[in-house]
C-alpha cells in the first residue's frame, strides 16, 4: 500500500531521471530564465526533465479467482486424466483441463500483468495488450477534473476507479490500489499541468504572461 510520504517525495523531488526523447536543456538563443517560443507567443511547458511518479496496475485481488481456478483445475486433471480405460477419454480430459486453465487462469493473469499505467509529472500513459501492444497518453494540461468512484468491496481494500475528465470525455483508471493517495497526487499534477499551460517558468517559478496578468 503506498504512503502519502512516498507521493510527496516523488512530487517534490527536483533531481529526476529524464525519459527517453524528452528535452532537458534550454532552447537555443533563449534567455537563462524565461524561455518563450518567440516574441508574442503563448508560454509553454517548462523545459524540466520528465520523470516517472507512479507505475500502477489493478489491485492484486483480481488474481485470487484465477489462481484458485488453476489449483482446482490441476487437482481435477490429476484425478481424472489417466483414470479412463479408453485412451481418447484421457486425451479429451487433458485437453479440456488445458483449455479451462488457459481461459480461467492464465488469460486473466496475462491480462492483469500486461495492462499498466505510468504516471509522469506531465502525463498519464496507458498500456495494454499481450500480442498487440496498445498505448495511449493523456497530458495533465488537458485534464480539468479528477474524480474517484469506490464500491463496497473496493472500500475494504482501499482501491477505487479514478476518472480523468477532459471536457465531457472521461478516461478511467480501473481499480487503482491506494485510490485516495493516488487521487491526491493526480490532483496536484493536474494543477501543475494547468500552471504549465497558462504560465511561464522563470528559475523554477510560474510567472503569468503579460496578457494573462492584465486581463
Amino acid at each position: 500500500m503506498p504512503h502519502r510520504s512516498d507521493f510527496d517525495a516523488l512530487l517534490g523531488s527536483a533531481a529526476t531521471t529524464a525519459l527517453p526523447g524528452t528535452v532537458t536543456g534550454a532552447l537555443p538563443g533563449s534567455a537563462t530564465g524565461a524561455t518563450p517560443r518567440h516574441p508574442g507567443a503563448a508560454p509553454f511547458e517548462p523545459l524540466e526533465p520528465e520523470s516517472v511518479v507512479l507505475r500502477i496496475r489493478r489491485h492484486g485481488r483480481v488474481l485470487v479467482l484465477p489462481v484458485v481456478a488453476l489449483i482446482a483445475i490441476a487437482g481435477a486433471a490429476g484425478y481424472w486424466v489417466g483414470s479412463f480405460a479408453e485412451g481418447w477419454k484421457n486425451l479429451a480430459a487433458a485437453g479440456g483441463a488445458v483449455a479451462l486453465a488457459l481461459v480461467l487462469g492464465i488469460a486473466p493473469v496475462l491480462a492483469w500483468s500486461t495492462r499498466r499505467i505510468t504516471v509522469t509529472n506531465r502525463r498519464v500513459i496507458f498500456r495494454h495488450g499481450v500480442f498487440v501492444r496498445h498505448r495511449a497518453e493523456l497530458p495533465f494540461s488537458r485534464v480539468r477534473e479528477v474524480r474517484t468512484r469506490r464500491g463496497p468491496v473496493q472500500r475494504v481494500f482501499g482501491s477505487g476507479h479514478i476518472d480523468l475528465y477532459v471536457g465531457s470525455e472521461r478516461t478511467t483508471m480501473h481499480d487503482v490500489p491506494g485510490a485516495a493517495l493516488v487521487n491526491d497526487a493526480l490532483q496536484e499534477l493536474v494543477e501543475r499541468g494547468y500552471e504549465h499551460s497558462t504560465g511561464m517558468f522563470v528559475n523554477g517559478q510560474v510567472v503569468r504572461s503579460m496578457s494573462t496578468s492584465m486581463s
